[in-house]
Parts: C-alpha cells; sequence; structure tokens
C-alpha cells in the first residue's frame, strides 16, 4: 500500500462494529436473557463487542496512561512522543516508544499480511509512516471514544484472547464493567507484553497502578498474587452458562447463527438445576453423582428447561444425560396398563394375583419379583399400577403380548433399538433403553389425552392411546389412596394440586427415574451414574421423585392445575371387591371409572368380569420359538410335551390337524417344525405358537 492510497483505506466506525464476529455463539431464553455462550470459533477466542460506555473507568484510565497518556491531546501521531523516541535510538536509550493507540489501532484494522502489519523484524521506515497517516485520517473520521472503543476490543492480549470482553471473562471471571483498578492495570499490562511470564506481568500492572494512584502506596505483593491466579489458574472453557446440553442441540439446528433464541426459561433452568444439584449433594452418601432433567409444555411441546447433566458434581459432565439411553424401569408400566385397558382385556377395578410367578419363556423361566420382594396378594389394576407392582404388571403383558407392546411404545415415541422378542416379558419392568426426553414426551401423551406431539411441537392426528385409557392412567398416577401400599399417603409424590406421576428403578439400582404430569407441564427427571455404577439404598422417593416434586411445586406455584375432564365413552359406577370366604374385602368400596360396556358392580378372586370383555384364550406354555430335543434312551410316553391354554373353552389344531379340546394338551413329539393353534368352536384360530422338535423320532407302542 502506497502513502497516498493508505488514508482511503480507513473504514467507517459502524463498518467495523457491523464486521466483529465473536468466537461465541450465544444462545438466548425465550425472553432474551443470555442462556449460554458456545465456543463456535477455535481459532481466537473473541468475545462480545463492548461499548465504551461498558468498560471500567479504571480500565480506561489504566491504559490511556499506560500505552498513550496524551491521547486526547494528539491527532493521531504523538510528537513529542516521537521526538523523544528518536533521542533515545540515538543514544542507545529504551524508551517506551512513540506508537499512540489510534496508531497501534489503524494496523489492527488492517488485513492479516497488510502493509502495516509488524514483521518478525519490526516495522519498516515506510510501514510507519503509513501507519501515522491512517492514524491522522483515523482521527478525522472517528471521534475519540470510538477510537478507544474499537481498540479495547480489537487488542489482542494473551495467548488467543482478543478484546476486552474475552479477556475480563476469562481472567477475571466478571464483564468489562466490574474490573477494579487491579485488574485494570493487569490488563493494560498485558496490552504491552501479552506472552510475558506473570512475574513480569506483575510488575508491570504495579506500575501502571501507581500511575493511577500517585498518592498511594500500591500494594504490589497483593497485585502480584492476582496477577499469578489469574494468568495460570484460569481456564477458558468451550462453553458457560446453565445449559450447555441444550444449547448444543439449538445450535446444530441453525449452524453459523451468532445469535438463537431457544424456547427454555432462564429463571426455570437455573432454579431446576440448582434443585437437581442440592439434592444430588444430599445423596452423595449412596453413590449418586449424575442427573437429568426435562420440562416440557404440554400444549405446544416446547422445552422449558433442559439440564443434561449435574455439572462439577459430575465426573462426565459432557454426557447429556436427556439423551442417554438408560432403562426406564416401572416408568412403562403407564403405557402397558392404558394398552390393556383400551383393547378392553381389564379395567381398573379388575383383580390381578399379585403372588409368585414363573412364566415360560424360549430361554427358561420369567420370574418377575417386586421391589421389596414381597407379594400383596390380589390388588386392583389401579392399586397394582400406583404401587407399582411387577408381578401383576407381567401378568398384564401376558395378556397383552410383548409384540403388541412393542407396537404401542413406538406409537408413543419411543422407537426401542431391538425387536419384541429380545425383551421377551422384561419389557413390563422397562428392560429397553429409551432417552429421558422421548419418555417426557410420552407422558405428555397422556397428559394430552392420547394425543401425541413431536418435542417443540403440539399434538396432531389420531390419538395414538385410547383417549379414554389414558384418562383412567392419570386418574390412577394422582391416586394417593391408591400408591398408598408401597409409598403411603404422604409421600414426596403428593402435592397439593392435580398431578399425576410415575417413578421407577432398574435393574441393579443403575437409573431411577420421577415422570409425570400437571395440567400444564410435563417433568420428567433421572438420577444415577453416567458411568452405570450402581446406586446405594435409593428407593423411588428418594432418588428423582424429590427434585420432581421441587420444580412441579415451583412450577404451580402461582398457577393452578385442574384435574382433567373425563372423555365421552366413560362411565363412573361404584365396585366392591370381596376377599375369600368371611375375610373381608380386598379393597374398600370405591367409585371407579370404566370405558362404557365395561362397568361392574363387583369384583371377586378368579371371578371374570364379564363374559363379554374376557381376555381372548391365549398359549401360555410352550412359548414361541421353543426347541424340544428327543432322547431315544427315555421311553415315549415321559416324553410327552403339554400345551396349556389360558383359560377353557379353546380347541386344539397341530399342523392344521384338530386333536382336542380344553385347557391342557399333552401330545407326543415327532421330529420336525410345527404350529400349534388355539381356536374356537368354530375355528377362529385364537392364538398360535411355532416351535421344532430335534432328534429320533419314536412311536408309542399300540398295545395288543
Amino acid at each position: 500500500m502506497g502513502l497516498a492510497s493508505a488514508a482511503q483505506a480507513v473504514p467507517g466506525f459502524a463498518e467495523v462494529h457491523a464486521g466483529w464476529r465473536s468466537s461465541d455463539a450465544r444462545v438466548l431464553d425465550r425472553h432474551g436473557e443470555l442462556l449460554q455462550r458456545v465456543r463456535v470459533d477455535l481459532q481466537v477466542r473473541r468475545g462480545e463487542w463492548i461499548a465504551l460506555a461498558d468498560v471500567s473507568p479504571a480500565l480506561r484510565t489504566a491504559l490511556v496512561l499506560s500505552e498513550d497518556k496524551r491521547f486526547y491531546e494528539h491527532s493521531g501521531v504523538d510528537w513529542r512522543a516521537v521526538s523523544a523516541a528518536a533521542w533515545g535510538n540515538l543514544w542507545n536509550q529504551r524508551t517506551r516508544g512513540a506508537s499512540t493507540i489510534t496508531m497501534q489501532l489503524a494496523a489492527l484494522l488492517d488485513e492479516p499480511g497488510g502493509d502495516l502489519q509488524r514483521g518478525a523484524g519490526g516495522r519498516r521506515f515506510t510501514q510507519k509512516i503509513d501507519q501515522a497517516l491512517t492514524a491522522q485520517q483515523l482521527e478525522r473520521r472517528w471521534r475519540k471514544d470510538q477510537i478507544l472503543e474499537a481498540y479495547l476490543n480489537l487488542v489482542p492480549f494473551r495467548g488467543e484472547l482478543v478484546g476486552i470482553d474475552a479477556l475480563s471473562r476469562t481472567l477475571f471471571g466478571k464483564a468489562a464493567h466490574g474490573l477494579n483498578e487491579h485488574e485494570a492495570g493487569v490488563t493494560a499490562a498485558l496490552v504491552r507484553a501479552p506472552n510475558a511470564k506473570p512475574r513480569q506481568v506483575g510488575q508491570r500492572a504495579c506500575g501502571v497502578v501507581q500511575l493511577m494512584q500517585p498518592d498511594t502506596r500500591v500494594d504490589c505483593e497483593a497485585l502480584q498474587i492476582l496477577t499469578t491466579i489469574a494468568l495460570q489458574s484460569r481456564e477458558y472453557t468451550a462453553t458457560e452458562g446453565i445449559a450447555p446440553h441444550h444449547a448444543r442441540r439449538v445450535l446444530a439446528a441453525e449452524p453459523g447463527a451468532q445469535t438463537v433464541r431457544s424456547t427454555v426459561s432462564a429463571p426455570l433452568q437455573r432454579f431446576a438445576l440448582q434443585t437437581l444439584q442440592r439434592h444430588l449433594r444430599e445423596l452423595r452418601g449412596r453413590n449418586v453423582q449424575d442427573g437429568a432433567l426435562v420440562v416440557l409444555d404440554n400444549a405446544s411441546g416446547e422445552v422449558l428447561a433442559w439440564i443434561g447433566s449435574s455439572g462439577e458434581l459430575s465426573a462426565a459432565s459432557e454426557v447429556d444425560g436427556v439423551l442417554a439411553l438408560r432403562q426406564p424401569g416401572s416408568t412403562l408400566k403407564p403405557f402397558l396398563y392404558a394398552q390393556a385397558i383400551a383393547e378392553r382385556r381389564m379395567t381398573a377395578a379388575s383383580l390381578l394375583e399379585d403372588s409368585p410367578a414363573a412364566i415360560p419363556t424360549t430361554s427358561g423361566l420369567y420370574i418377575p419379583q417386586n421391589y421389596d420382594r414381597r407379594f400383596k396378594g390380589w390388588v386392583s389394576a389401579r392399586t397394582a399400577l400406583a404401587a407399582s407392582l411387577n408381578v401383576p404388571a407381567v401378568r398384564t403383558l401376558v395378556m397383552v403380548s410383548p409384540d403388541a407392546f412393542h407396537h404401542q411404545l413406538d406409537a408413543l415415541g419411543l422407537p426401542l433399538r431391538e425387536p419384541a422378542g429380545y425383551y421377551g416379558y422384561s419389557l413390563a419392568l422397562g428392560s429397553a433403553e429409551v432417552p429421558l426426553l422421548s419418555l417426557t414426551n410420552a407422558f405428555r401423551t397422556l397428559a394430552n389425552g392420547g394425543l401425541h406431539g413431536e418435542v417443540g411441537a403440539p399434538p396432531k392426528g389420531a390419538p395414538a392411546l385410547d383417549p379414554r385409557a389414558a384418562f383412567i392412567v392419570g386418574d390412577i398416577l394422582s391416586d394417593t389412596n391408591a400408591r398408598a401400599r408401597t409409598f403411603g399417603t404422604d409421600s414426596i409424590l403428593a402435592t397439593r394440586f392435580w398431578a399425576a406421576v410415575k417413578t421407577g428403578t432398574s435393574k441393579d439400582m443403575r437409573d431411577n427415574w420421577a415422570v409425570g404430569w400437571s395440567e400444564r407441564y410435563t417433568v420428567g427427571v433421572w438420577v444415577g451414574n453416567a458411568s452405570g455404577a450402581p446406586m446405594w439404598d435409593v428407593s423411588g422417593t428418594s432418588g428423582a421423585a424429590p427434585v420432581w416434586a421441587t420444580v412441579m411445586q415451583h412450577l404451580h406455584a402461582h398457577t393452578p392445575s385442574r384435574a382433567p375432564r373425563p372423555p365421552t365413552g366413560l362411565v363412573q359406577a361404584r365396585a366392591t371387591f370381596d376377599g375369600p370366604g368371611d375375610s373381608g374385602p380386598l379393597e374398600a368400596a370405591r367409585s371407579e371409572w370404566f370405558l362404557a360396556g365395561t362397568e361392574q358392580a363387583r369384583f371377586a378372586m378368579n371371578t371374570p368380569a364379564r363374559s363379554e370383555t374376557r381376555a381372548p384364550l391365549r398359549i401360555h406354555s410352550p412359548a414361541p420359538g421353543t426347541i424340544v430335543a428327543l432322547d431315544p434312551d427315555i421311553p415315549p410316553n415321559r416324553q410327552r410335551l403339554t400345551f396349556t391354554a389360558s383359560g377353557a373353552g379353546g380347541r386344539w389344531r397341530l399342523d392344521g390337524r384338530s386333536l382336542a379340546q380344553g385347557q391342557q394338551l399333552q401330545w407326543l413329539p415327532w421330529p420336525g417344525k410345527h404350529v400349534m393353534q388355539l381356536t374356537d368352536a368354530r375355528g377362529t384360530v385364537l392364538d398360535e405358537v411355532r416351535f421344532e422338535v430335534r432328534g429320533a423320532g419314536v412311536r408309542e407302542r399300540k398295545s395288543r
């Protein structure tokens, strides 16, 4: 660049300001409050453009005294300083130099590799002349306050730090307007010697502060300690704020954006994070260090809070617990009971047996247990779900079938990685893995009366779940008395407003959940360890539930939550529950909700609900895919294969040939692949199993 063209290259202040790009993207909350900063430029660290009025007076004073004490007097070039520098060079004396703030800004505004850029051996004489001319042109076009503001935002400090915002937040953990005189002295010292050792920077900072306080004795030792801590102890993190995981997800949807507004509420996010961290500190003695939380708006599906981890409490804070796959435990039970009720296989008042069970499967016997290793005997479906009893849930899945339940979960936005046969009957107890976000959104479907919507969108289309069954399940999960057998009547799950909630604990206490909804919100909470390590003595009400209850109470501190209105097709009727003989009622008589046509006044042990509401006959054993191995050394009549149905009245048909009728059949096996069907009197197939017999064939001898 020649001397004549140097001045013509000076941009306007507005142009420089508009061209500024922070190295951080900013994610704002729904009201415009800063939620999170996420670094997107890894080459340099630049903060926001800071107006001069937002820079502390101490720093403005320190910078001018240190770099250009006649800044407000000269017109770009300090000729007195130039003369002093020339005289010092003549006598080989070390001087401060004659470069003014305006001249330094001229170089900063030049393009990388431009004529004003300093080379390895310093600037040539012609470069200095160009720099001086450009500085004078800047002074004619820009005001002094604009020059100082641009300089503070463009000047490199230390390492990758450029601009006052990046420096003040990184080194001192505060905004530029909060820098005191000592911090201002360190900042000014770094302009002159950005890569100097901490001791040298501290000595220089002491001199700057002395210029600012000429009549005061400066504590240089304290200033040296401050400098050392600032330069050695603080490391810049790639993200800062209260919603790092959510921010990354939002920015991924809008690549290249510098500022993005999310649906999260910063005050709610802050409260939820503090609540989660406080509770996890209380659980530290039980080997719990991680947690996650999400709050959804029922109507819009908007994410109002997204806590991906416990932050500083976690050894894996980068793992997003809202999206991580974990076993949901008993939190899948509401969908199972809703499906069984919708298919009229049971009512909320139907009796289920909570007793030891051994269910045959292709891999052996499946023997479910309750959380407390105890059994309650005959209980209603309402009690079984609210008290989270495992054995009745497995018996319910036997009625529904794993395949049908798998399909239902998929419709609710819980696509499982494996087919139904992989999980078998353990699917009733949450053996599959799902993310907290999808699970919470599935509960939102219950809150919306069976209507499903994607996260961030209102529900649409046909119901994913029968609205009547969704209402009944919500009524059960909000019933304090129904859950009393397991949780008591005064548990943390009881709220002063209407809310429905379900807890869950996975195998070996690796995951603990509480997911529930009110009239307006659905809240999901998970606690555990990102590593998969088991917790110690953490129950459904001591793990995630306290966090869920606190956040839900915060949401409804000034907002009421009313119970939903029953949809069309429901009736309410009084139901009684009779025990055996003179033992008295199994449960207290109550008013119960029924799908129209399934209502019944009296329920007793082994008493079917109504003929029209009985569950269809099923083949209980053997399980589909069973392989039978024949042993030629064992007499044939000792190797008969027993087929068992769920009730009487069915007819057995093997490979298309009728065999017999009744609840049980014994068949002499023969090698090959076979299909056993259970039909009604009209030949309609009610159920079938495919199995295989291997080994040498044997035929039973006929008696003579």
